[in-house]
């Protein structure tokens, strides 16, 4: 598959050398002729900026919704999830390395069209498309030319990103995206700057225009990585953030760190950590909690944000095992609580999923 046409540039027409500006993301890459920006993905060929990875991918395969993570939209169903390689950021914590690290498009294995791609979701019965596995900001048109394509097949898109994206391209970008979760590494600009070379701000303006400005469903993880983001004092500013700025009803993961990349030297996160980060998330007016990697079945459950009783059970795994709610529409996605008869907040089917902890790979398209 050729290279596609990239969106958000311009020429800096004054070296003379052909230097494109990528305007996607804060980096603003300044791309010379035949060279990458920082997330490589993003190329100047022939003065002109493309999309090298466009219609590519590493692999398709249905994953619960839960393992995005996601646990207020359409629980219990089953994803068509992909994604390409490359990143935006340099994490030195990054779980998916090989992946968003990678630097050659022979990993890039599998080919198929957004409409291929909507098509494919349908035949198998998965109600939504993900965008992840790595960075779905730098393969861009890519990712909004799948959401628009499964739009018109009543298919959801969910883009598992970190964020981190200009203000104008950002509506672009989330325009026919239906829920998002967003990984708020730190709420420190020290950490954005020193371990995932990134900017806070640009993620946080992010969150804002999600959660006031679209409708997009939205929930916000944080890997919590021991003697970088741990302290009480951070997870407490982080969690009062979330909940003015964001409203406490969105639902916020934490997740235990394994040593991974660059940071090898770092412990686990053990059980203590996560337990004090779910407290502290509580203290703060956050409604729903939610601790990954972590074999507690009740960290997992989700309770209603009233009354407090609890409507989905999910085991260790995070996986659907039960369900006792009352679901109001199907039309309207809301949900309300089987006791108090309030609102849960998410979007949410006539019936739970039972796709459980399953993952199947899919072919879609052709193998090259």
């Amino acid at each position: 598959m050729k290279p596609h046409p990239a969106q958000w540039w311009y020429s800096e027409s004054s070296d003379g050398e052909g230097t494109l500006v990528c305007e996607l993301c804060p980096r603003q890459c300044h791309i010379a002729e035949g060279k990458a920006g920082y997330c490589f993905g993003r190329q100047n060929l022939n003065r002109q900026l493309v999309s090298a990875v466009y219609g590519r991918s590493m692999g398709f395969c249905i994953d619960p919704i839960e393992k995005k993570p996601l646990y207020h939209f359409l629980p219990g169903s089953p994803t068509l999830s992909f994604g390409t390689i490359g990143c935006n950021l340099g994490c030195r914590h990054c779980q998916n390395w090989q992946t968003s690290r990678c630097h050659s498009l022979n990993a890039l294995v599998e080919q198929a069209t957004p409409e291929m791609i909507a098509e494919t979701a349908m035949q198998l019965a998965c109600p939504s498309v993900s965008l992840t596995y790595n960075e779905p900001i730098v393969w861009a048109e890519f990712a909004v030319d799948t959401a628009r394509a499964c739009r018109k097949l009543g298919i959801k898109t969910v883009a598992v990103t970190n964020g981190y994206i200009r203000t104008e391209p950002a509506k672009w970008f989330f325009e026919y995206i239906d829920a998002a979760n967003i990984d708020l590494k730190s709420f420190r600009v020290p950490f954005y700057r020193n371990i995932a070379d990134g900017a806070l701000q640009s993620v946080l303006d992010t969150l804002i225009y999600l959660a006031k400005e679209t409708g997009v469903w939205l929930e916000v993880t944080n890997l919590i990585i021991p003697g970088e983001n741990d302290s009480p004092d951070e997870l407490k500013d982080l969690c009062n953030w979330i909940a003015t700025e964001l409203g406490g009803h969105i639902p916020l993961h934490f997740s235990a760190f394994h040593p991974a990349y660059q940071l090898l030297h770092r412990p686990p996160t053990d059980a203590g950590t996560l337990l004090r980060a779910y407290a502290i998330a509580r203290s703060c007016g956050l409604r729903h909690v939610y601790l990954g990697n972590l074999a507690s079945a009740g960290h997992q459950t989700t309770y209603c944000g009233h009354c407090g009783v609890s409507l989905l059970e999910r085991n260790a795994y995070g996986a659907m095992v039960t369900d006792n709610i009352l679901l109001s529409s199907q039309e309207d996605g809301n949900a309300t609580c089987h006791k108090c008869g309030k609102r849960l907040a998410g979007f949410f089917a006539s019936t739970i999923g039972t796709w459980g902890n399953r993952r199947q790979n899919v072919v879609v398209g052709r193998q090259r």
